[in-house]
């Protein structure tokens, strides 16, 4: 009796214990289906009528509809007060207007035009492509005239180090003498000239790749003086550099800073064979703009200037001014640069100047050495404007920037002595 008063009992709490499990089965089966649905909205007396109409019909009623009630329960998104009642449609004058105001019939009024602006909103909600097209690179593609040659490369500092590191990337279109050219590159840090960094050389191409990473020591004090210099050489059968052409790149603060590499390319550039003049050449860009009545001057570098080496600091700017009938009117200054007798500047300066001040008006551009004190040390000095104060090659390259406007002329002039008019 006792062992069948046990199976009972035993019987009887197993099933309230199968009961209790399927009931707790059932309400998680409940909670879990319940994540994996929508609630549906209320319908409205819009949404019902517009049931015969179209589905992209149906989908604008239940927007607009929806947009004129508060914000349900459970949906994540509401249209802003602001646009409620409204519905973009393609534009041509790149104006906003304003849809019927019924949207239904938005569909039926305003038929798709293939020759529609699709970077004009349609509907709202959908894409537009024009904010997702990427500016097409045309670094590749656009070579100026006579180009000899193109040179990709990265430049990044390292305060905390004190290193310059430099990433040759590739060149593209070098004016190789044959087919079977072989190419290398070599970098220096000018003024020092006489420790250099090489790459290996690329053999059978015009267009190069490198992939190579170099490292400069370079203090912070010093680095913004420096110019990273890129000669490009061919190589022939007798191991003998024939120079392609040749980059100057200036460190300045705003490439350097960030403590991140920046690419850059630069076109290659021909090596002035000529002997420098008495007291030194300047190189510099001209550029007038007859619609902004602005004149350009683009200060490049100098070569074989004579410094006052007793000086224990060396430093040499350019002083830029605009004169009109010999009378003052503005002048600008390059930043300094330490211990060169050819130093790279690659600075731009601008002067307010109307077209009818033009036959009056000129440029004085003179180079300077700092010495102690506030004083400065004259090195020479170059003139150009109309013939009225100028002649020769100081003339060609005046009259060349009126004859070609909105560009950039690009010339050497001889420097006049401190003593010369």
């Amino acid at each position: 009796m006792a062992e069948q008063l046990a199976l009972v009992i035993g019987g009887i709490v197993g099933g309230l214990l199968l009961l209790l499990l399927i009931g707790v089965s059932c309400c998680l089966w409940r909670k879990f289906c319940a994540t994996f649905t929508y609630e549906e909205l209320p319908e409205t007396p819009a949404m019902a009528t517009s049931a015969a109409s179209s589905r992209q019909g149906d989908r604008l009623c239940q927007l607009h509809t929806r947009t004129q009630l508060s914000r349900p329960s459970g949906v994540p998104f509401m249209v802003p007060p602001s646009f409620q009642g409204r519905d973009w449609v393609p534009l041509h004058s790149k104006e906003l207007s304003q849809a019927p105001q019924d949207p239904c019939l938005a569909p039926k009024l305003l038929p798709h035009n293939a020759s529609s602006n699709l970077g004009a909103a349609c509907v709202m909600g959908t894409i537009n492509p024009e904010l997702y097209k990427v500016p097409e690179d045309t670094s590749e593609t656009d070579f100026p005239d006579g180009c000899l040659g193109r040179l990709w490369f990265s430049v990044e500092y390292q305060q905390e180090a004190e290193r310059l590191l430099v990433g040759l990337i590739k060149a593209r279109l070098l004016q190789a003498p044959s087919e079977t050219c072989s190419l290398l590159v070599k970098l220096c840090l000018l003024p020092d000239e006489r420790r250099f960094l090489q790459s290996k050389t690329k053999r059978k191409t015009s267009s190069p790749h490198f992939d190579e990473h170099f490292i400069f020591q370079v203090s912070c004090k010093s680095v913004t003086q420096r110019v990273l210099k890129f000669s490009v050489y061919h190589v022939d059968r007798q191991r003998k550099h024939q120079l392609l052409g040749q980059v100057l790149f200036p460190l300045k603060n705003e490439i350097l800073a960030g403590d991140c590499h920046h690419i850059f390319w630069r076109d290659l550039e021909a090596k002035n064979l000529e002997p420098p003049s008495e007291f030194g050449d300047l190189q510099f860009c001209l550029s007038y703009n007859d619609y902004l009545s602005r004149l350009t001057v683009v200060v490049l570098r100098a070569k074989g200037l004579q410094l006052q080496e007793d000086r224990s600091v060396v430093s040499v700017f350019v002083k830029v001014s605009l004169m009109n009938q010999n009378k003052f009117v503005k002048c600008k200054k390059t930043s300094a640069v330490l211990g060169s007798v050819n130093p790279v500047y690659n600075e731009t300066f601008s002067f307010k100047a109307d077209v009818t001040e033009l036959d009056t008006a000129s440029l004085s551009l003179t180079v300077l050495q700092n010495t102690e004190g506030d004083r400065s040390h004259l090195l020479g000095r170059v003139v150009v404007g109309p013939y009225m104060y100028t002649r020769g090659r100081e003339l060609e390259h005046w009259d060349e920037m009126l004859s070609k406007p909105k560009e950039l002329v690009k010339r050497w002039h001889a420097l006049c002595g401190p003593t010369e008019p």
